[in-house]
């Protein structure tokens, strides 16, 4: 089969597509594209459905497939159904993704392995599961939606951290050796996102960690809870992210890697390249109030026992 250059012609598959930047995206495509075909996946089927209702005025064809990625049986039965309603998938954009906050000591075995299934097994089913059709139809594209934090691991975001970090090293790979089939492997790193990210990553520590407040790391806690607002200054809205993931659908040549946070190249310059490590890991424990658990346990180991 030949593969389709324009997008209007094409067919996409959109992950994490029932809000925030998947819905943006959706959107973002169905308004600029007349005629492109979405598949349109997330766990709630309902708010898939709205999505879908406000691309369909733009007369585009949209599937939805609830499905949750964290099974890895669902993400191959999400390829395997869009293939069978179009008949091919020109784009995957991998962007469904949460992210499990707290201290490591302290997250359990199994919400450490529910984020590495969702945002890195999940994803790789989907890939594997799309390659050949890809490769048959004469190529193809994948955009891995990553972070910032898949570049810089920082307090509290070391499970997070961790799965990005290894989409970032799937994609590196799957670029190299998807290349011989017209292939293309990007991804895209947002920074802060006007989202419900730490809102809903507050949420998953409460479901992970029991009583958080009578940890050690108390203090911290309580730092997270207030990271949603100081960050908001800086915060991409989702369709500005979308904007970028566009831009590389569009690229003819994409480029490996697509930042979508203001300074962000700079910031991952200055964090990776040129500050020492014992700097850069004392402004994390500032940002993320680890300096405050140092005093805090401090004080405690003061206090005689009763």
């Amino acid at each position: 089969m030949r593969h389709k250059s324009s997008l209007s012609e094409q067919v996409v598959l959109i992950t994490g597509a029932s809000s925030g930047i998947g819905a943006a995206l959706a959107q973002l495509l169905a308004e600029r594209y007349p005629g492109i075909r979405l598949a349109l996946a997330a766990r709630n089927a309902a708010l898939l459905e709205t999505v879908a209702s406000q691309c369909s005025k733009a007369e585009t064809q949209v599937l939805i497939l609830p499905t949750d990625l964290a099974e890895t049986e669902q993400a191959e039965a999400l390829a395997h159904r869009t293939l069978e309603k179009f008949g091919r998938v020109d784009a995957l954009i991998n962007n469904a993704g949460y992210g499990q906050m707290g201290p490591l000591e302290l997250v359990p075995a199994v919400a450490a392995r529910q984020q590495l299934e969702v945002n890195v097994l999940g994803p790789l089913a989907l890939i594997r599961a799309l390659i050949p059709a890809m490769r048959d139809q004469g190529g193809g594209r994948i955009i891995n939606i990553s972070s910032l934090g898949g570049r810089m691991a920082f307090p509290f975001g070391g499970l997070y951290s961790a799965s990005k970090f290894a989409l970032e090293s799937l994609s590196d790979t799957l670029r190299m050796e998807l290349a011989p089939f017209n292939i293309q492997v990007s991804v895209v790193e947002p920074g802060p996102v006007s989202t419900n990210f730490f809102k809903a990553s507050a949420q998953a520590v409460e479901q992970a960690v029991a009583a958080p407040e009578k940890t050690p790391y108390r203090a911290a806690f309580e730092k997270l809870k207030g990271l949603e607002q100081q960050t908001s200054s800086r915060a991409w809205t989702s369709e500005r992210v979308a904007k970028v993931i566009l831009r590389s659908l569009e690229d003819h040549h994409p480029r490996p890697r697509y930042i979508a946070a203001t300074g962000g190249g700079f910031l991952l310059f200055l964090m990776t390249k040129v500050l020492p490590t014992p700097i850069v890991d004392a402004f994390w424990s500032n940002f993320y109030g680890i300096d405050q658990v140092a005093k805090d346990w401090q004080e405690r180991s003061q206090q005689p026992s009763s």
